[in-house]
């Protein structure tokens, strides 16, 4: 289908779903004209905009008058000024007394988004096109476009009973993409869960993908025991996720830390993705009140995409986002355009700049749209409309914003889309099935990594003994209870692995 046709079917869409006299604005159009100034609001419901701050004004003092804030001499002025920060108190910045009592709600005016394309990939008014080559723009396409078959495929091979679960990323993948692109191959990554595209553009296999997916003999990360899309690629320094909320981004602190007391690793930096919904987490609070007083370069990208899974952003806070969380531990924080893979590898390359130089966080909240379900445990429907789903898709489709620019800069073509989307499908179906045909690891490997042990300790007893009753349960019951000798063969070994102990068992 041609640019153009896209565009047709965009307005028809778009006419639909206003029929009926509804007046909801486009989602991607200009923000609606609403009062600065907020008289009066209900408690349950969250400000449109930010209050701005109050007209103070800084008092003038005559050098001779004696400020009446601080009684004493002109000596003793001077020294109490001395032990404290300029002008007031420590940890205030500009600060100056007032008579005037004024409550504001937003450290600034509204928080701008950044974006350089706008919907149909033209260059947006008064935007500079990031530095970018032929060659890397389209390693970022052909990432973006892989991005949903994997999850198609995964998506309904769960459905059929084949793997046990799975989150896809559709509507996110130029924040997932464009920020990965604009990282170095030394920094680390810490993600949440819709990250796996980040990992494919490091060079993460398809085969080892779906390694991870299915839990077989060849999921060297996980070995088995994770759950699917839960990635572990220390080769790619991309860190195990983890299905608790932020807790990834504690370890994001420590990790940014670790860098920079590690003279080998100055000059490299972390990234730590979440979400909306993990931001009001306490995680979020202590990881980034770890970044701002101890320091070290890391990048906290938030996908804003709407959705707590099923808590929509407007019941999350009351707040301008998550980016006016930033100043408050005081990072310097951008707002960018989520759709729009050029402002997100632009922004994430100067956020990556400013960690590193500062040696410092730096908070960056890319605003999007899920398209696609929470997971394979969750129907969006009964929280959002369809209708709403399928104007996200058709008017602000990130991969298709990206490939217009790609056509306007005489970079791509039909007939290259078409082998590329045909070329995509055959390696991800290929990898499918190689993985689903593969053994599972040997038994005993649950009981492996458990504990850290040194050269010369034993295991805690508690695993051995678990390890024993596993083994005694599997001698008894494995060859004539059918459900478990149907299992065993899915294992290497089959379980004698864990069949030879020794142990009594518990």
């Amino acid at each position: 289908m041609s640019i153009l046709c896209r565009r047709c079917l965009a307005r028809q869409l778009l006419s639909r779903v206003h029929q009926g006299g509804s007046t909801r604005p486009l989602i991607t159009g200009p923000p609606p004209t609403l009062p600065r100034h907020q008289t009066s609001t209900s408690t349950s419901t969250p400000l449109p905009y930010p209050t701005p701050l109050p007209t103070f004004e800084t008092p003038s003092l005559i050098p001779e008058q004696k400020p009446l804030y601080v009684p004493g001499s002109q000596a003793e002025r001077h020294a109490r000024q001395g032990r404290m920060s300029s002008p007031l108190r420590r940890g205030t910045h500009e600060s100056w007394w007032t008579a005037e009592m004024g409550f504001f709600n937003a450290v600034a005016k509204t928080i701008p988004t950044y974006r350089v394309l706008d919907e149909e990939g033209q260059p947006a008014r008064g935007a500079t096109i990031p530095e970018i080559s032929r060659d890397e723009a389209l390693a970022m396409y052909r990432t973006m476009t892989l991005i949903p078959i994997v999850d198609n495929v995964l998506y309904q091979s769960q459905r059929q009973g084949r793997i046990s679960f799975y989150m896809q990323s559709s509507g996110e993948e130029a924040a997932i993409i464009g920020s990965a692109a604009g990282m170095l191959p030394n920094d680390e990554i810490f993600g949440q869960y819709r990250e796996g595209g980040a990992l494919l553009f490091r060079g993460f296999t398809l085969n080892a993908l779906m390694a991870q997916c299915f839990g077989n003999v060849q999921d060297h990360g996980t070995k088995g025991r994770m759950m699917p899309i839960h990635y572990s690629a220390p080769e790619f320094g991309f860190h195990s996720i983890t299905s608790p909320l932020a807790t990834q981004m504690p370890q994001a602190a420590g990790a940014a830390y670790a860098i920079k007391l590690e003279e080998e690793r100055q000059g490299d930096c972390v990234i730590c993705y979440f979400g909306d919904g993990a931001a009001s987490e306490g995680d979020f609070h202590a990881a980034l009140g770890m970044n701002s007083v101890l320091g070290g370069p890391c990048i906290w990208f938030c996908r804003n995409n709407g959705f707590a899974i099923s808590t929509p952003i407007i019941d999350q806070y009351a707040g301008d986002g998550i980016a006016s969380r930033g100043p408050g531990y005081g990072l310097d924080t951008i707002r960018v355009d989520g759709n729009d893979a050029l402002a997100v590898l632009s922004a994430v390359r100067e956020a990556r700049r400013r960690a590193v130089e500062g040696n410092k966080g730096v908070l960056v909240e890319a605003m999007t749209y899920r398209v696609g379900h929470h997971s394979t445990s969750d129907d969006s429907s009964k929280y959002r409309p369809a209708e709403e789903v399928k104007e996200w898709t058709v008017v602000d489709n990130p991969i298709h914003r990206f490939r217009a620019f790609l056509v306007f800069q005489g970079w791509w073509s039909e007939p290259e889309e078409k082998a590329l989307l045909s070329k995509n499908k055959n390696e991800v179906l290929k990898a499918f099935s190689r993985a689903e045909k593969l053994p599972k690891p040997k038994l005993g490997e649950m009981f492996n990594d458990v504990w850290g042990v040194a050269n010369g300790e034993e295991v805690p007893s508690v695993i051995t003994e678990q390890r024993a009753e596993l083994g005694r349960l599997l001698k008894k019951y494995g060859d004539v209870w059918e459900p478990w000798r149907k299992e065993r063969k899915r294992f290497v070994e089959e379980g004698e692995d864990v069949m030879d102990c020794d142990g009594r068992g518990s």
